[in-house]
């Protein structure tokens, strides 16, 4: 089994390559033909100079020339991705590398298109806990994509599938609603989840949760679209 394994960063010049070593790990003794794409999103601290001293062979760099958020940067590992199966996680450690085999497994099965990660005993604040269970209700209530936690940056989705979606900024906390609007089965299960080990989140919460409503009203009208083609 081939794949890319996409992640996008931004100033996690304390996690990244401990992030590396993880995945080696996890994945040495029973896949060898993979990649990983990091898609540095103009981080301003040492994030590229670390990466470049890095001496995995399957590391691919690509470098944002300014910020321009994660679905961009998302996106854009995807497109330049080597292989159709792709998997992506967070840079930030607290996805777990070891659930990437549990994925990959259940990907295989029933011609599933996308498997998402449900994580379990989320270690994050209140509020951002709060503000997640909200959007994921009103999401779910609306576009019944069947997902209760699209948050969840690990996942393992086809690559032909996800360039088939319009790009829009806020792209990735709604994949399982794209690929189930556009007609293709999909998977989730539970996954771990940690604190994070090092550095601080880079994306806002209350803000977020705003920005995710409007952003399913934009979904509806792309599969509504879709659907009347």
């Amino acid at each position: 089994m081939k794949f890319s394994i996409v992640i996008p960063i931004f100033n996690e010049e304390k996690n990244i390559c401990l992030l590396l070593d993880e995945i080696k790990n996890a994945l040495e003794f029973s896949y060898s033909d993979y990649e990983i794409v990091i898609v540095d999103d103009a981080s301003i601290d040492n994030s590229i100079s670390i990466l470049e001293k890095n001496n995995s062979k399957n590391l691919r760099i690509i470098k944002n020339k300014k910020n321009y958020g994660q679905s961009f940067s998302l996106r854009k590992g995807v497109e330049l991705a080597k292989y159709n199966l792709i998997v992506t996680l967070d840079g930030d450690m607290q996805n777990n590398p070891y659930d990437i085999p549990k994925l990959l497994k259940l990907y295989k099965k029933n011609q599933i298109k996308l498997v998402g990660g449900i994580r379990s005993e989320r270690k994050d604040n209140l509020i951002k806990i709060a503000s997640s269970y909200i959007a994921n209700f009103i999401r779910i209530l609306i576009l019944k994509d069947d997902c209760k936690d699209t948050g969840c940056s690990l996942k393992a989705f086809d690559r032909d599938v996800f360039l088939q979606f319009p790009y829009f900024d806020g792209l990735h906390r709604f994949l399982p609603a794209l690929f189930k609007g556009y007609g293709f089965k999909t998977s989730f299960i539970e996954v771990d989840h940690r604190k994070r080990y090092m550095g601080k989140s880079n994306y806002g919460t209350i803000s977020r949760l705003f920005w995710g409503i409007r952003d399913i009203f934009k979904v509806l009208k792309i599969l509504k679209r879709k659907n009347n083609e």
